[in-house]
């Protein structure tokens, strides 16, 4: 596999990962089952963010010095590129957790065990991914027209289905789960599993949390499915493709606190990012006919998210209904 990844950057990354996934469970998950405000989450977000783009900036810095100034440019607009579209992606997942946790009517302070595991299972699942697809491409290169085809089909999915609520009561998982153990009917904090006494002997029963947790990894998998062909129509370095996706997904928690009250208001970000699939996948199968600039697609890919976020928010302000204090003014 062709990477500017040497044993002491992959050694370098590894080391901001787990001081990063250290600090997000100390300071942003400490004290239990106690709710994450907007203003600290909002917060949370940018250092997650500033910590990706200096890692960007150091990367140019080191290139530059090491490769050349085009190398150093290319493979940090590379970088930047992925984590965006990994970043819009993440969102969905977002939108399924709020989903997930809204059915299972498990409050805000109760939902950051779950988020934690959900965060680290999306690490561990999309590293395995990663360095399987990086071998793919390298042994097979016609496996990128089976990716684009992929996520073209996933695109227009995504936007057919943009309005249907998931039928989770008849989720085959959940009735799985239901039909080979015990579950509880009720939460029980933030334990998975309760023992209860039952006819002189101890019963161990699944909480309300434990499914939530199955279905998390579950759509954590799901997710990696789709975004992880979409970054190797940017590069196929296993290093830029695993760092840009990984801190894309460090910041997950945060963000999900902080859209945790606006899912609602990104009405139509479904829509958006259905067609960033829609082009990504395009782009994959037409990469040995027309080369789009990664620059070219990193405007495109910015220019579809910030489009169906302003047109979310001014939808979302026509559908609100007027204040009291504005209605007397009309009148």
């Amino acid at each position: 596999m062709d990477t500017i990844g040497t044993w002491w950057m992959w050694t370098g990354f590894a080391v901001i990962i787990a001081a990063m996934l250290a600090i997000d469970l100390l300071l942003l998950g400490r004290g239990k089952q106690r709710r994450v405000s907007p203003r600290e989450a909002a917060a949370w977000s940018a250092i997650w963010i500033g910590v990706s783009f200096l890692f960007a900036a150091a990367l140019w810095w080191y290139l530059n010095g090491a490769a050349g100034r085009e190398i150093a440019n290319a493979k940090t607009l590379e970088f930047v590129t992925g984590y965006l579209i990994e970043k819009s992606l993440a969102i969905d997942n977002v939108f399924v957790w709020l989903m997930l946790f809204s059915y299972f009517a498990v409050p805000l302070e109760l939902q950051k065990r779950v988020l934690v595991f959900g965060v680290l299972g999306a690490i561990v699942m999309r590293t395995a991914m990663i360095f399987a697809g990086a071998w793919l491409v390298v042994e097979f290169h016609w496996i990128l027209y089976v990716f684009g085809a992929f996520l073209l089909f996933t695109g227009i999915k995504m936007w057919r289905f943009a309005e249907v609520k998931p039928d989770l009561a008849n989720n085959p998982v959940i009735r799985w789960i239901r039909s080979r153990m015990q579950v509880n009917d009720t939460l029980e904090g933030e334990q998975f599993f309760v023992l209860r006494e039952e006819r002189g002997r101890l019963v161990r029963y699944a909480t309300p949390l434990f499914l939530v947790l199955v279905l998390v990894e579950l759509s954590d998998l799901i997710f990696a499915v789709d975004s992880i062909p979409a970054i190797f129509a940017i590069t196929t370095d296993p290093f830029i493709v695993l760092t840009s996706n990984v801190f894309a997904i460090l910041g997950l928690r945060a963000m999900y606190f902080l859209l945790a009250d606006m899912g609602e208001r990104f009405s139509l970000l479904k829509y958006g990012l259905a067609l960033v699939l829609v082009f990504i996948g395009t782009k994959m199968l037409l990469i040995d006919l027309v080369k789009i600039p990664v620059l070219v697609s990193l405007g495109v890919v910015a220019a579809i998210i910030t489009a169906a976020i302003v047109l979310s928010l001014r939808k979302d302000a026509r559908n609100r209904p007027a204040t009291p204090l504005a209605d007397a003014g009309n009148a």
